[in-house]
């Protein structure tokens, strides 16, 4: 038996009730670990304009970032680790 829009509406609701109370099982949670951008950035002894140009990451968003307004989403949480972990010479390269 095939339920209505709403039929299917309301059960998704109270999925999501006995999720957010912790009730529900089999509910999956992904979690996006996210650098602390400007940490990553003071490390690197870059401006956020350095690092924006640098790294092609558009400033209002490296600002939204690091003033906690917005996060990284998970491709871009990946990106920001790989730039954690290049080699001083490779980052160095990229600053123009």
């Amino acid at each position: 038996m095939s339920m209505t829009f709403g039929q299917d509406l309301i059960a998704s609701l109270g999925e999501a009730l006995d999720h957010a109370s912790g009730t529900a099982g089999g509910a999956r949670e992904h979690v996006v670990e996210t650098p602390d951008v400007r940490s990553l950035r003071e490390q690197l002894n870059m401006s956020q304009q350095e690092f924006s140009r640098a790294y092609k990451i558009p400033l209002p968003t490296l600002k939204g970032w690091e003033q906690g307004r917005r996060q990284p989403d998970a491709t871009a949480s990946a990106f920001l680790k790989v730039i954690a972990r290049l080699p001083k010479e490779t980052r160095d390269a990229l600053i123009v």
